[in-house]
């Protein structure tokens, strides 16, 4: 039932299909238990169709079947992973739950080593990215090694061009793009066919053959016998690299070509044989694709008599549904027969058929790869004569049909479309590739069945432990209120169960049989092993693990004990008394030692030290390795002694119980925002105005004021405090009010003492500014102002809390509230920055996509998802879709941006495969290739994917394959700094004059300052010589190489060393290469490593370095091979971009996020000058 839910759901999703009101009505079943027999399927069809137009019901018949394909691919790969997930627990010899990753890896490079060139071409490369992460890549390696070799897939670069090449030697006029783009087009397909005559199709002129041949062979090929062949073996080792939808289309023009050459040159016994046999081809070459052309046909040809009302059109499509299901019963026993038609104008309707199975097969997204049904064993060995034999692409199923097909007798045209019909309602075979299924999709429960959460183990130990009963309760809420349980996170040494599956099946792919997996299997399973020590250590990390888990587990559990009004800090002083106590006092002297190693938080207010949860533990942690005995055993004494040393009365349990859920709805509304912080600011008033009226019986008020720079009125101070946000009551009064330091008030007070002041009774003060001004009456109540701080200790803001609208006469606060405000004035604060940060991750992400989209326009589309947390119970977390960014680098980010499930993702389920191995998934959907990128938190665990579309292509070149990688690598390391930052763990640095503008100002640049970084480490790298040395491209001298340099490559050296000259030397009105080249000299590499593009005394020509670059593009500097130019295109147009993004401070770095009054809106870096 989810299946078929799914399936309809994206059927009324489609883009521009105006069904949106049919997803409504879906909910979709949370598990596959729920099945449908065919009456049911037919009935619950209908149910959701009920009122579609016949030509909409057709679309939806053909989107089914199509659906139908992709679930077997789902079936089989479900196989293969259930394949890999036992593999996996039998490598495991200790049941520690992980594997070591650089055996894993060696073993995976030494099967790929192993393999036939022809299995090789369908695995994927496993010493390249991302079977190897960033960090394990040379730096210049990873700048500038430019070796096509080096790419994921085997020969990539070089089979592509040699398909190209095939191409326009058939198709003077075509090539893999222009089909790729015709495949997207039935009309357009349709045109370019006849506009080709038949001579273009049958020769071409010497000269192009002339050419074809030097390109394709070696100099010393001569003769004709030998370049057929040569060419036989490019066609054969394309075959690996075409995708289903372009095989069919070259297959079918090819067989188009043939009838109208027929035509012309045969008799009418010949035409009829090459009928016969291009039919037959025909019908080999679809395969799969029968399914497709299947009751939709049947039911849109029959032209149905219209009825007036929707429930006779269900009714009819009830009976067409179940009378298509009968007809499939039975088609397996009929026999199959091929039409040949006899007459001329039968070759003409023969052509109209192909011409709308063209269309029909445009739609397809998939089609069986041929060596889908292929056995393909290491040991396996083929003659060359079996190579060059097409039958070797074709299943067995398949070969046994063309041989039936060859013996058929020609037919009348009424039993031609009764066999087509039959054809077209046969089912597919019940077994993936030989092997029974078993109805489940068993990766579905991997979680349940193998995966258990480290932290409910040892909470689970401890609900056991009758000692620490007073901690259950605690622990139980803490469990309840943690995001996105159960995610991987990724580990340097090792992999768990879904990353080792997931790095399996990227290494496998989806071309490769069954038979390949299994062979990987039984050669893993043969020669994975491991040391006695190496079990031991690995027993050892495991336990090492559970130990800390555990331990983080009781220590913050203690804490909340402790801060039972929720402040979010312990004195240090009052946790001293207290420890000091320990076995009467004997282990005071060694408590005491703990306090050497401990670098202890700056005082609060100038003589307290307050301990926040991670310092609490951290303290703990080295008070108890002073303590002598087992360390496990030691914390646990101490823990039990501090819990009941900490008395609380049933009424402060439930208060603090009450306060823990308001505290952590905040932090819920930060993380299910979508980046907005309207949900942190009503959660943060609801918290207040809850426990006000819980445990102080009072009426309060409250807003929130942030600092700003002060631009427009400087004499009354640098900073002021604007009112962001307020209770619904003051809003007419307070909302967007702004205090400057020379008004009454005591909010400036708080910003620079940094502490909380509580003002008992406003009328007697005499230094409080009200901001209604038309109340009459006497103002009374108390006030309190609490300062936000950053992790940082930085004031940022204040939030200000008062009882004037209060009817009682006694409304002061008291010390349990004014310790719960501040527990939420922590929250608030670790809300506000989580929301920024991904403000400024997107920020990131949309300056890398510009510059990717600019140098990689394979990449169709770029969708950005962020992880939250699920607001359904069973449901671990959802992704939202940020934004999404089209061909052109136009970037489109919706106010509210969707949610998708899992439940609701079983097509596109890739998505969350992602995200629970916090690995790179590389796969295929509806014909398209997707290849998904994680975003890593500084846990290892993913906050985000990257889903990049690369249409109908099976890869990129590996140049675009190559500037991916470096977008990838900026943007993670711009995420690490941005959240080491905000969490207060990486100290700010600031290393352009940019960015000490502001924080906007600074993530809008920091990807390009990253990469600007990077360069420049590699550039340090080099010797001045190196650079010296690019002065020898000259047409008039020959390099060391002894390559002669041609006036391409001269003029692409020059241009590029004039455009860096020019930055440094704007005062050059002229970009004169002889008075440029006298700038190149030692000094020139140093000058690049320092050269700050943002600094306000560089004032750079960027029309005339624009003039000297923009002739030339990123294909020619890579086809160029010099790694050195390659530093010097990247650097020049960085700082280019820098340079603009400065000029154009205020209008180009703005916060990547749609007002409040904007549905969406659309985000595009500014271009270079022009």
């Amino acid at each position: 039932m989810a299946v078929i839910q799914n399936t309809l759901l994206d059927f009324f999703q489609k883009p521009g299909s105006h069904l949106e009101k049919y997803s409504e009505q879906l909910n979709v079943a949370d598990s596959l238990d729920p099945r449908f027999n065919k009456t049911e399927f037919a009935e619950y069809i209908s149910l959701h169709t009920a009122d579609f137009e016949s030509e909409m019901f057709g679309e939806l018949l053909k989107h089914l079947c199509h659906y139908a394909d992709e679930f077997r691919e789902i079936i089989k790969n479900d196989m293969q992973r259930n394949m890999f997930a036992k593999l996996f627990l039998q490598c495991d010899h200790g049941k520690v739950g992980f594997l070591d990753r650089q055996r894993t890896l060696a073993l995976l490079e030494t099967f790929y080593d192993r393999s036939s060139k022809a299995t090789r071409c369908l695995l994927r490369n496993p010493r390249q990215w991302p079977f190897i992460e960033f960090e394990e890549i040379d730096l210049s390696e990873f700048w500038g090694d430019m070796d096509n070799q080096k790419h994921i897939y085997e020969d990539f670069d070089k089979t592509l061009l040699e398909i190209n090449l095939l191409l326009a030697e058939k198709y003077p006029s075509k090539t893999l793009s222009t089909f790729l783009e015709n495949s997207e087009d039935p009309d357009k397909l349709d045109e370019n066919r006849k506009s080709s005559s038949s001579e273009q199709q049958l020769r071409m002129t010497e000269e192009q053959e002339t050419v074809m041949i030097s390109v394709l062979e070696p100099e010393d090929r001569e003769s004709a016998g030998e370049q057929e062949q040569y060419k036989e073996s490019i066609e054969e080792s394309s075959q690996l690299w075409l995708t289903p939808e372009l095989k069919s289309i070259i297959s079918e023009q090819e067989e188009l070509e043939r009838l109208s050459i027929s035509k012309q040159v045969t008799p009418k016994s010949t035409e009829e044989e090459l009928n016969r046999t291009s039919i037959s081809t025909l019908e080999l070459q679809r395969g799969s694709d029968a399914k497709q052309r299947s009751s939709s046909e049947l039911i849109i040809n029959e032209e149905p008599q219209r009825q007036s009302s929707a429930e006779q059109v269900s009714s009819r499509r009830t009976s067409e549904i179940k009378q298509n299901s009968y007809e499939e019963s039975t088609a397996e026993q009929e026999p199959q027969r091929e039409v040949v038609p006899e007459e001329q104008q039968d070759i003409d309707s023969t052509s109209k058929s192909e011409k709308d199975s063209i269309l029909r097969e445009s739609e397809k997204s998939r089609e069986d790869i041929p060596f889908e049904h292929m056995e393909i064993p290491p040991q396996e060995q083929r003659t060359q004569e079996q190579i060059h034999e097409k039958e070797i692409f074709l299943s067995p199923a398949i070969e046994k049909k063309a041989s039936a097909l060859s013996r058929k007798d020609s037919l009348s045209e009424t039993t031609e479309q009764k066999n087509q019909k039959d054809k077209a309602c046969e089912p597919k075979g019940k077994t993936i590739e030989g092997k029974p299924w078993s109805g489940d999709l068993l990766s579905c429960n991997w979680k349940e069945k193998y995966l258990n959460c480290e932290d409910e183990e040892q909470a689970n130990l401890i609900y056991n432990n009758p000692r620490l009963t007073e901690l259950h309760s605690i622990i139980r809420n803490i469990q309840s209120y943690k995001k996105a349980k159960c995610r991987s996170a990724f580990n340097r040494e090792s992999f768990n169960l879904l990353q080792f599956v997931q790095l399996l099946e990227m290494f496998i792919g989806e071309a490769t049989p069954l038979s390949v997996s299994e062979s990987l299997t039984s050669f893993f399973r043969k020669h994975y092993a491991e040391t006695k020590e190496e079990k031991i250590n690995d027993l050892e990390q495991a336990r090492l693990k559970a130990s800390c888990t555990l331990r983080g587990l009781l220590l913050e559990a203690l804490f909340q004990k402790w801060d039972n009004d929720g402040s979010g800090f312990l004195d240090l002083k009052e946790v001293d008394q207290l420890l000091y106590t320990y076995k009467e006092g004997m282990e005071k002297e060694s408590m005491k030692k703990a306090k050497l190693h401990f670098p202890f938080p700056k005082p609060h207010h100038g003589y307290e030290v307050k301990l926040s949860s991670k310092q609490f533990q951290k303290y703990i942690e080295l008070v108890v390795a002073e303590l002598r005995g087992n360390e496990d055993l030691v914390l646990e004494s101490l823990v039990e002694f501090l819990m009941n040393a900490l008395e609380r009365t049933h009424v402060e349990s439930l208060r603090n119980c009450a306060r823990r859920k308001w505290l952590h709805q905040i932090q819920y509304a930060a993380e299910t925002s979508g980046v907005s912080l309207e949900p942190v600011y009503s959660e943060t008033f609801k918290a207040l105005t809850q426990d006000a009226e819980a445990h102080g019986n009072k009426k309060i008020s409250a807003h929130i004021s942030l600092l700003e720079e002060n631009l427009r009125l400087p004499s009354r101070g640098n900073v002021l405090l604007r009112n962001v946000a307020c209770t619904l009551d003051d809003a007419p009064y307070v909302l967007n009010g702004v205090l400057y330091r020379d008004m009454k008030g005591i909010s400036f007070t708080v910003v620079d003492e940094g502490k909380p002041i509580h003002v008992p009774q406003v009328q007697h003060h005499g230094n409080i500014f009200f901001w209604n001004h038309s109340c009459k009456t006497d103002h009374n109540g108390s006030f309190l102002a609490l300062p936000l701080q950053d992790a940082h200790m930085r004031i940022f803001g204040v939030l200000a809390v008062d009882t004037l609208r209060d009817p009682h006469k006694i409304n002061i606060f008291l010390p349990h509230e004014i310790r719960f405000y501040q527990g939420v004035s922590n929250v608030f604060s670790t809300a506000y920055h989580f929301v920024h940060g991904r403000e400024h991750i997107l920020h990131v992400v949309i300056t890398g996509i510009s510059w990717l989209q600019n140098i990689a326009p394979t990449i169709t589309a770029i969708t950005t998802y962020f992880v939250e947390p699920s607001s359904e119970q069973n449901s671990e977390y959802v992704l939202r879709k940020m934004m999404v960014t089209g061909q052109q680098g136009l970037t489109e980010i919706h106010r509210n941006p969707p949610t998708i499930s899992r439940k609701s993702c079983i097509f596109k389920d890739f998505l969350f495969k992602c995200v629970d191995s916090s690995e790179v998934v590389l796969t295929s959907i509806c014909g398209e290739t997707h290849m998904v990128i994680p975003l890593r938190e500084k846990t290892g665990e993913a906050l985000g994917v990257l889903d990049f579309n690369f249409g109908k292509n099976r890869m990129l070149l590996y140049r675009e394959f190559k500037d991916l990688q470096k977008m990838m690598k900026v943007i993670q390391a711009a995420c690490y700094e941005i959240l080491g930052e905000l969490s207060g763990e990486v100290k700010r640095k600031y290393v352009l004059e940019i960015e000490h503008v502001g924080e906007v100002q600074r993530a809008g640049i920091l990807f390009f300052r990253i990469m600007l970084q990077e360069l420049q480490e590699n550039f340090r790298l080099l010797n001045p010589m190196d650079i010296i040395t690019l002065l020898l491209y000259d047409r008039n001298i020959i390099r060391p190489n002894s390559r002669m340099v041609s006036e391409t490559h001269e003029k692409l050296v020059h241009d590029i060393l004039k455009g860096i000259i020019l930055f440094f030397h704007p005062d050059l009105e002229e970009s004169d290469w002889d008075i440029c080249k006298m700038y190149v000299d030692s000094h020139f590499i140093e000058n690049i490593c320092t050269y700050d593009p943002t600094a306000k005394n560089r004032k750079a020509n960027l029309q005339l370095i624009y003039g000297c670059i923009k002739d030339h593009t990123r294909t020619e500097v890579w086809e160029f091979g010099d790694s050195i130019i390659e530093y010097l295109y990247h650097w020049v147009h960085i700082c280019l971009a820098l340079t603009e993004l400065t000029r154009k401070l205020n209008s180009a770095i703005t916060p990547p996020l749609p007002s409040k009054t904007d549905s969406c809106m659309y985000a595009k870096m500014p271009t270079e000058s022009t």
